[in-house]
């Protein structure tokens, strides 16, 4: 699996993560977990990416992979209240108490990276969440602190110069912080962690997605029916329609600053196939200038703002 230096943090991180987000709001078996870590872990994937209210998916990941702690990259978020733990929301306490939480949970001494979790542009730029995960890093509890989000806020965060690592919506249907956010982390040497590179399958008819995608899947599929692309467009001609998902992440995967790209999946098959897809490389550039050309063109006719979807 190819490795990619992640920015100033100084890890080298493979190209496909796993996002734990699916393992979590779908409650997958523990069996299927430990089978999908474990198959990515031997095939050379060493990034992680979890959250405090990714419900029981923490947990999970510790009792899965703990014992393979020097293999991966880990990454957790916070920033949310709990009814469990003391602190209001985007509070120094709050944050202690959920990274506390979150090293109980995965087994673990450390988080290679600790991220808040989407919090508004308004409370990053009065810094208190800032001070906090430079409070956990300085206790050696994180390694490196950064922001998870889009939009105006993600590309606030990346001029901050205490964060190391940004993760945001990159994707065939969400493109706009490869132009809002990707050119400010590549000039603070930051990590990038494309979430959503597969666009929550949006080709899939919504009533073929699983539970809390049935919603969550929403945008991406009005914008991909939408922009109307096919195969043919990008001289894929011919090939079945499963090959949409190898498609969408090699278009990630060939966004300049992107480092990683999280897949989430409860599935070892569907695991296999990204690992296959990843080590395929980027699309081609007349592939990805089509893909681009679709966005640009469909998202300017829209009566509503293509934002990214946090």
């Amino acid at each position: 699996m190819e490795t990619r230096r992640f920015g100033k943090t100084g890890l080298d991180a493979s190209v496909l993560g796993f996002g734990a987000a699916p393992i979590g709001v779908l409650d997958a078996p523990q069996s299927e977990i430990e089978a999908v870590l474990n198959l990515l872990l031997d095939e050379g994937v060493n990034l992680i990416d979890t959250a405090a209210n990714y419900a029981s998916s923490e947990e999970a990941i510790g009792k899965a992979v703990a014992a393979r702690r020097d293999e991966y990259i880990l990454v957790s978020k916070c920033g949310q209240a709990f009814p469990d733990l003391k602190g209001s929301a985007w509070s120094a306490e709050i944050i202690h108490n959920t990274i506390e939480r979150s090293l109980n949970r995965l087994q673990t001494e450390y988080l290679d990276v600790m991220l808040l979790h989407s919090c508004d542009l308004e409370t990053l730029q009065q810094g208190d969440v800032i001070a906090a995960l430079v409070a956990a890093r300085d206790a050696g509890k994180i390694r490196h602190a950064g922001y998870s989000g889009d939009n105006q806020a993600a590309a606030f965060a990346a001029g901050i110069k205490e964060l190391a690592v940004i993760e945001t919506s990159i994707n065939i249907c969400d493109q706009i912080n490869i132009d809002l956010t990707l050119p400010k982390t590549s000039a603070a040497d930051l990590g990038v962690l494309a979430k959503r590179p597969i666009a929550n399958a949006a080709w899939k008819p919504l009533t073929d997605q699983p539970g809390f995608y049935t919603q969550y899947a929403r945008d991406y599929t009005q914008r991909w029916s939408a922009m109307g692309l096919t195969l043919a467009d990008l001289e894929f001609e011919g090939v079945p329609d499963t090959t949409w998902p190898e498609i969408a992440l090699r278009f990630t995967l060939g966004q300049p600053g992107v480092h990683t790209a999280i897949i989430g999946t409860t599935n070892t098959a569907h695991a296999a196939a990204n690992v296959a897809a990843a080590r395929q490389g980027a699309l081609s550039a007349p592939a990805i200038e089509t893909i681009r050309t679709a966005f640009a063109n469909t998202a300017a006719k829209s009566p509503d703002v293509w934002r990214g979807l946090t």
